[in-house]
């Protein structure tokens, strides 16, 4: 799922991202120093600067990886779905929405997100916590990928959000894992969308979106409510929530998908 889910990513670049003073390219130590000083500047504490970037190493692979990238699905919808909407997925989504049943309609409630759209999402991001969130220091990947002159403001902003997680104390360092592109939890936001649409919603002080259920799933409902998600309306293609979807992944037919996992997940 991470690998289709970055394609999708990489081709949304086009987003207004703020201006950085940190010269891409060249040595490596050289940016992440003047990187640093654009981020004390931002508000970022020493001590975590330090903690994130001290020694923090150029990753190649991470490189190879994003210059392999295509940026579009070359299956049909059919051939797609094929591979990602099983019986045994299907059957784990209803579990999970037999399971967190009473956690599921408070954030239907709350933020107006059909419970079967969130556990599309959360199934085919990572089955549902259960699979590969990513085995990648995060800090190590945003800073080859901001150092990287290709995208480098997009990047810096996402590097410069990681720190603020960090910040913040919603993950400690260690927890501070991700895939190819930084995304983190259980249903893979950028760190930019966790600082923008995360939500503490099990009321510990903290949004949690490695380990808390209840923050994972208010936060994805968060981001769909945000872009105008609406509760009882048609979600299938052409519709707006539709539309509404494509903050989370641009792709038609990743939003296909999600659509007909969701009518599975309840029988339609």
């Amino acid at each position: 799922m991470l690998r289709c889910r970055l394609a999708v990513v990489f081709g949304a670049l086009l987003l207004a991202t703020p201006s950085y003073a940190a010269r891409c390219g060249g040595s490596f130590p050289a940016f992440v120093q003047s990187f640093s000083q654009e981020a004390a500047s931002a508000g970022i504490q020493q001590d975590v600067i330090s903690q994130a970037l001290g020694g923090v190493q150029q990753d190649g692979g991470v490189l190879a990886f994003d210059r392999r990238q295509r940026y579009t699905f070359n299956k049909t919808f059919e051939q797609y779905v094929a591979t990602r909407v099983g019986s045994g997925r299907i059957n784990g989504g209803r579990a999970m929405l037999q399971r967190h049943a009473a956690l599921l309609s408070k954030i239907e409630q709350q933020y107006g997100v059909p419970r079967q759209i969130l556990v599309a999402i959360w199934g085919l991001e990572t089955d549902f916590g259960k699979g590969d969130m990513g085995k990648l220091p995060v800090f190590r990947v945003l800073a080859t990928l901001a150092h990287d002159c290709r995208r480098t403001e997009l990047f810096q902003g996402e590097l410069l959000a990681a720190l603020k997680i960090l910040q913040r104390g919603d993950l400690r360092l260690n927890d501070m894992i991700g895939a190819y592109a930084g995304e983190i939890g259980q249903t893979q936001f950028l760190p930019s969308s966790y600082i923008k649409y995360g939500v503490d919603f099990d009321g510990d002080g903290h949004v949690d979106l490695r380990h808390s259920v209840p923050d994972v799933l208010a936060s994805t409902a968060n981001l769909l409510h945000t872009s105008g998600f609406k509760m009882g309306a048609p979600y299938g293609e052409g519709s707006a929530n539709f539309e509404a979807m494509r903050e989370w992944n641009r792709a038609v037919i990743y939003r296909k998908t999600i659509g007909y996992f969701a009518d599975q997940l309840i029988g339609r």
